[in-house]
């Protein structure tokens, strides 16, 4: 069940208090699920009962995205925004450097949580930061359109379109590779998630400012795994991230999307448990 803490966060204005919600279920070391840009934490549903078999798993709806509120003024949606939040977040739930796992934007927060020491191993699967300037520009028209896309389609509409297989390749057909396997429910959720993301223009715009991941990660184990059938971030961004972080695994996930947790629940999950072991 979803629940909502509010953690303080230091601006220079002042102390501010961000609410984010957040799921645990399990026992054991803690492990922190970050999703993408104009997703949610249900995202890892597909996961999340193989990894709480051995992890303490906290799933994180971002601030902006899913039920958690848009960042207060004086908080910005880059990493020198998110990452004091996600610290605070840590914190706040009692968790000393736990592992974590992010997928594409969370990707790029688990790499920066990394590189500054606070937590014990990252996976992040399709992470942002790895691109060209024009294969940044082309992943973010992609996720532009996929945004409008759910401005303009109605709730019934959506519903109707869920209903049916190709009418899920419609909706999530961008961001999976299986886009069939996923619920009618749970495309209906996603495509409503995107609908009402209060922080994906902002989000998106931070990201236009030309983020890049440039440091190298040492003392903690490093998975970056990329879906063959990415169709927004293109696999040999995989091959630069290696090049970033030398010592990282780097880990094929064959006809997997963008989002790949759906696509091979099996596959990802023990990706993600092998890092964190």
């Amino acid at each position: 069940m979803a629940d909502t803490i509010s953690v303080p966060v230091e601006t220079p204005s002042g102390v501010r208090s961000v609410d984010v919600v957040h799921e645990r279920l399990g026992s054991g070391e803690p492990l922190v699920l970050l999703h993408g840009i104009g997703h949610h934490l249900q995202a890892w549903d597909p996961v999340v009962g193989i990894l709480a078999a051995e992890r303490d798993v906290i799933t994180v709806d971002l601030p902006g995205f899913g039920l958690s509120p848009a960042l207060p003024d004086g908080i910005s949606y880059d990493l020198r925004g998110v990452i004091p939040v996600l610290r605070a977040l840590f914190e706040a739930l009692g968790l000393d450097r736990p592992h974590v796992v992010g997928n594409s934007l969370g990707g790029l927060l688990a790499l920066q949580l990394g590189h500054e020491k606070l937590v014990r191993s990252v996976t992040a699967l399709s992470p942002g930061g790895f691109w060209t300037e024009a294969e940044r520009r082309y992943a973010f028209a992609m996720l532009q359109g996929m945004r409008l896309g759910a401005l303009s389609l109605s709730p019934r509409t959506v519903t109707r379109l869920a209903r049916t297989a190709p009418g899920r390749a419609v909706l999530g057909g961008t961001i999976y590779a299986r886009p069939g396997r996923r619920s009618p429910d749970a495309i209906a959720a996603e495509t409503r998630a995107l609908r009402e993301a209060t922080g994906f223009e902002a989000t998106l715009a931070a990201g236009q400012r030309g983020v890049l991941f440039t440091h190298d990660i040492t003392n903690i184990p490093v998975t970056i795994a990329w879906g063959t059938r990415d169709r927004i971030l293109l696999r040999r961004q995989g091959v630069r991230a290696k090049k970033v972080i030398p010592a990282a695994r780097l880990v094929r996930l064959p006809g997997c999307g963008h989002v790949p947790m759906n696509d091979d629940p099996a596959l990802v999950a023990r990706v993600i448990l092998d890092t964190s072991r």
